[in-house]
């Protein structure tokens, strides 16, 4: 198996992230692996704005993880009120579960704590995804205790099958581990 190799996303790439990333939450073909969404949201996970956005504005990135030249997951890091913000994180659901997802949330903590200097990285994750937040505690994230309405009536965010949705802040200290 080769190794992962990581870059910065460019504009060039948003059509392959937004494939990327629906495959990884929505519909049938996200099923394949572990995180999909298709059970508690339709509609779109990302769309071209909002990653162009992401890539440029100021201290943000999106990372992209490719193995033999072909996209296998990304995620989204940013300075966002002096600790790191981590999204938009999806791996594809054929290699789901082989270590990829850990390599790039090492990867992404690494950036924010040595290009950034921040000491904590953050993320919301809908509180009923019980198996995706026991993944990131078993990376070191804990629950803040801190939740965010979720943006009902914006489609950005998916087009929701629930009404009890809502987000939980998740924390990690990063240094030496990062």
């Amino acid at each position: 198996m080769n190794e992962l190799t990581f870059r910065t996303a460019t504009a060039a790439d948003i059509p392959a992230l937004i494939e990327l990333v629906t495959s990884a939450y929505r519909g049938d073909a996200s099923r394949v692996g572990w995180t999909t969404e298709a059970d508690i949201l339709d509609g779109q996970r990302v769309d071209a704005d909002g990653i162009l956005a992401d890539i440029n504005r100021p201290r943000s990135v999106i990372l992209i993880a490719e193995q033999n030249g072909q996209l296998q997951a990304c995620c989204h890091v940013a300075d966002e009120d002096g600790h790191g913000y981590f999204g938009m994180f999806a791996v594809s659901p054929t290699a789901q579960g082989g270590g990829v997802g850990k390599q790039v949330m090492q990867q992404a903590e690494r950036h924010v704590f040595e290009q950034w200097q921040l000491p904590t990285m953050q993320m919301t994750v809908i509180d009923c995804r019980d198996e995706l937040i026991a993944f990131y505690e078993r990376r070191g994230y804990v629950r803040t205790g801190i939740k965010k309405p979720f943006p009902y009536g914006d489609a950005r965010y998916g087009i929701p099958k629930r009404d009890d949705l809502q987000f939980e802040v998740l924390e990690k200290r990063l240094g030496a581990t990062a």
